[in-house]
């Protein structure tokens, strides 16, 4: 398939997704489970996963699926009523109603990615913990070829476009970036804004301390001279906001020295910024690089910008000293 097909089902299937999870969240009795790492993971994380698996075999399933998740949990006695919550989801949007099909999507995403051929990349909901509280989370899909990220799209359920609650944004290499209302609508250019006065410029960082150090944080903004107070919301939906303008410095600030970054965390988002007119690396400078399989082994934290801010935020990172 041509990368303008590709990049149409995948946005086709990340609205798909994006809506179903809308609905869900919309049910109080989400229920999470624990994973070994203590993150939670939902029933709309497995439905989401298993609706795009399926709509990208169905278009070109020779191209295998780095996803987050696998269903190993639903498989047990345990996970027998989640099971069939989740199948009946997948089957509303899909109409596919064999369980083991639907599983077997979702266990299609342990591929293990690497350096050559193509490959998706998925975080069926990037921000569970916002997803439970209500709050911001994205379905991110991106097409790694030879490593390096080719196409991105991020469903925002909960990030209004226009007016409109719920989004889509979009992006393929050398192609710009766009964005339409998640219940569809004409699609519109977005771009980065602001200058390189870093005074004027507005962080976006994750709600979650965990994820991102709030303190060293601070401290850079308070050597660039940053007044407003930082744009809190989870998931790639920074990203987002950083590509239509609505936020012009994504800092994602390592909290542990060891921390390896996934590649579903950030392939979609990265792109939809490069071709916004951003720039995005890692804190020192480099660029995320997607060809060591599911992690970004050689990158150490995140820095997304308008581009024009960018060797400033890097400068004060590196200034204001590590945790």
């Amino acid at each position: 398939m041509t990368l303008d097909a590709l990049l149409e089902t995948a946005v086709t299937a990340v609205a798909d997704a994006a809506r179903a999870c809308r609905r869900i969240q919309a049910d109080l009795g989400l229920d999470p489970l624990t994973k070994g790492d203590r993150s939670p993971v939902t029933v709309a994380d497995f439905a989401a996963q298993a609706i795009v698996s399926m709509r990208l075999a169905a278009a070109d399933g020779g191209i295998p699926l780095v996803g987050e998740e696998d269903a190993a949990a639903l498989r047990t006695p345990e996970g027998a009523e989640r099971r069939a919550r989740v199948c009946a989801v997948v089957e509303g949007v899909t109409g596919v109603d064999d369980p083991e099909v639907i599983l077997a999507a979702i266990d299609r995403g342990v591929y293990p990615g690497g350096p050559t051929g193509r490959h998706w990349t998925l975080d069926p909901i990037d921000g569970t913990k916002g997803f439970l509280r209500g709050d911001q989370y994205a379905v991110a899909l991106a097409l790694i070829e030879d490593g390096a990220v080719r196409l991105g799209v991020l469903g925002c359920p909960n990030l209004s476009h226009g007016g409109a609650k719920g989004s889509v944004f979009w992006a393929a290499r050398g192609g710009g970036a766009f964005a339409r209302a998640l219940d569809g609508g004409e699609a519109s250019p977005i771009a980065v804004t602001g200058g390189a006065d870093p005074a004027e410029a507005r962080f976006c960082e994750s709600v979650e301390a965990a994820h991102s150090a709030h303190g060293w944080s601070a401290r850079v903004a308070a050597a660039l001279g940053v007044t407003r107070p930082p744009y809190r919301i989870d998931s790639q939906c920074k990203y987002a906001a950083v590509a239509r303008g609505d936020a012009q410095i994504y800092l994602r600030l390592p909290t542990r020295k060891d921390y390896v970054e996934k590649i579903w965390d950030h392939a979609a988002g990265a792109i939809v910024v490069e071709e916004a007119g951003g720039r995005v690396t890692d804190i020192s400078g480099r660029p995320l690089d997607f060809s060591r399989g599911r992690r970004l082994e050689d990158n150490r934290g995140i820095v997304a910008t308008n581009g024009r801010l960018h060797d400033a935020v890097l400068a004060a990172i590196e200034g204001a000293g590590d945790q």
